[in-house]
């Protein structure tokens, strides 16, 4: 990760402002995507960017695409409209209520899961969209310890606690907008309310309180999930193994994460401005990347693209004055690199790198 200065990107994000209505559209497309693909990768869904991008940006399914991954992707992206449009009402105190709400909408419904045990014996238990935890839950670190969230019991009144510290916390003001959402996030993950779905809420709750306090949202990259973990388990070693110490940490005990978070914040809102104040035509982004393209005619097939997507190689010599070798080769770098890809039935270019 570059670390950088967040104050510094901060201020450069407001350098940026008022934002005209074709850049706020820019950022909301990109971000949807990015967000949503990310979150849900993290955990696990299969669907790729490209499938994201169209699946959420034009509703269409393309490739082969489990029918979960489409559905849980699609229930994610109403989540964070949910999400966004509570976050603008200023001044409304944040409940439990909506944190259940949120995760009823991302997980759609109660399911089954089930399980082999050792011995051959199959086990299977109901996961409640919507509801705390009837069952303790864990997770096997990296190093293969089983780390101890909040038990079922303890919940209820620890999710009361941290609702009322962050209401309290956001009207005393002590603490930065950034603080507020790293802390948020740790106290949550400590307590893993819900039986399925806790890391896309408290994602998504980070979000929810960087936009309460006008801050752009971000983005934690699955390709960094290892990062993102390290930081919390590193967290964890100095507020110790009780769950509700984990619950009731102070901002000086998860020092590692609040750096990571620091970091990640800055790298974040760095990218959203240079996204935005970008005026190299040969500069392109993908999944959170700034590509560069070393030569201009990436640009001119990739803009022919766009524009035309049923166009032929002949086609596309036609338009860009490229030679169909030196096309071929450009298309070749860009399929490998997942920017671009052709649809098996109708042969039409998909173009997933944008401006």
């Amino acid at each position: 990760m570059k670390y950088l200065n967040v104050k510094k990107a901060l201020a450069a994000w407001q350098d940026l402002q008022p934002l005209s209505g074709k850049d706020k559209e820019r950022l909301r497309r990109r971000f949807t995507v990015d967000f949503n693909y990310n979150s849900n990768h993290i955990e696990g869904n299969t669907l790729t960017y490209g499938q994201t991008e169209i699946l959420l940006l034009f509703g269409k399914v393309i490739g082969e695409a489990d029918v979960r991954d489409v559905q849980e992707m699609t229930a994610s992206n109403v989540g964070l409209r949910m999400m966004t449009e509570e976050a603008v009402v200023k001044g409304m105190p944040l409940t439990q209520n909506f944190i259940r709400t949120l995760h009823k909408t991302i997980l759609r419904e109660d399911y089954t899961v089930c399980r082999n045990l050792p011995g051959g014996i199959q086990t299977s238990y109901v996961i409640h969209a919507g509801q705390y935890k009837t069952r303790p839950n864990s997770v096997i670190t990296r190093y293969g310890d089983r780390f101890e969230y909040a038990s079922p019991e303890e919940t209820p009144g620890l999710m009361g606690d941290l609702v009322d510290w962050y209401n309290a916390a956001e009207q005393e003001g002590n603490l930065s907008p950034v603080e507020l959402a790293a802390l948020f996030h740790y106290r949550y993950i400590r307590i893993h309310p819900f039986e399925d779905g806790n890391g896309r809420i408290a994602r998504l709750m980070v979000n929810f309180i960087l936009t309460r306090h006008d801050y752009p949202m971000i983005v934690v990259r699955s390709r960094k999930k290892s990062e993102y973990l390290e930081a919390l388990h590193q967290a964890d070693l100095e507020v110790g193994p009780v769950p509700s110490d984990g619950a009731h940490a102070d901002i000086k005990d998860i020092r590692p994460f609040l750096k990571y978070f620091n970091a990640l914040v800055a790298t974040e809102v760095y990218n959203d401005v240079l996204f935005v104040s970008e005026r190299n035509e040969n500069v392109w982004w993908y999944d959170g990347e700034r590509i560069a393209f070393r030569t201009p005619n990436y640009t001119k097939i990739l803009n022919a693209m766009r524009t035309q997507p049923t166009l032929t190689l002949a086609d596309m010599k036609e338009e860009t004055g490229i030679s169909v070798t030196a096309i071929q080769k450009l298309l070749d770098q860009l399929i490998s690199k997942k920017y671009v890809e052709r649809g098996e039935k109708d042969g039409s270019w998909r173009v997933f790198v944008t401006q």
